[in-house]
């Protein structure tokens, strides 16, 4: 700042909160938890048609320790309800799940002892992605609703 009280033209002004879900909203790093047909979808997104990339999203990681985007996509039978939530304990905070698919966010038809019906059973899901299966569009704009959610978040209380 000058003399004058006018900022110099590669000053940006923000607050803290804004920069960090900035930062946070352009950096997501999913995991994939792809458990039907819902997975082909997925996959077709990160490919160079859709290009989930350019939405700041689009390294799919491994390892839940190295993610903070769980995108549970298919049918989530009994017996992998444990395991889905073993994973999303071990993501580091912030973190965030969508269910991608009839399946994964209403059991859709299979309405079986052995089906869960709807992933939020066990994990909190920030958004649904309805479909059989949903299109890889409705998953870049279910991200893209995410990333909305990311940048209203307040990151610091005041004590």
């Amino acid at each position: 700042m000058g003399l004058t009280g006018k900022f110099e033209a590669n000053f940006i002004t923000m607050k803290l909160d804004q920069a960090v879900n900035w930062s946070r909203k352009w950096s997501l790093w999913p995991m994939t938890f792809g458990l039907a047909c819902c997975a082909i979808e997925m996959i077709a997104v990160v490919a160079s048609r859709y290009d989930l990339d350019r939405f700041g999203a689009g390294v799919f990681r491994g390892s839940p320790r190295q993610s903070d985007l769980m995108i549970v996509a298919g049918t989530v039978c009994r017996r992998m309800a444990p395991v889905i939530r073993k994973v999303y304990d071990q993501m580091p905070e912030p973190r965030y799940v969508i269910a991608m698919g009839s399946c994964a966010t209403s059991g859709n038809i299979y309405d079986s002892y052995s089906v869960v019906q709807g992933v939020d059973r066990f994990v909190p899901v920030d958004i649904y992605i309805p479909g059989c299966p949903p299109t890889p569009e409705a998953l870049i704009e279910g991200v893209m609703r995410l990333q909305d959610q990311i940048s209203k978040k307040k990151v610091f209380i005041k004590a």
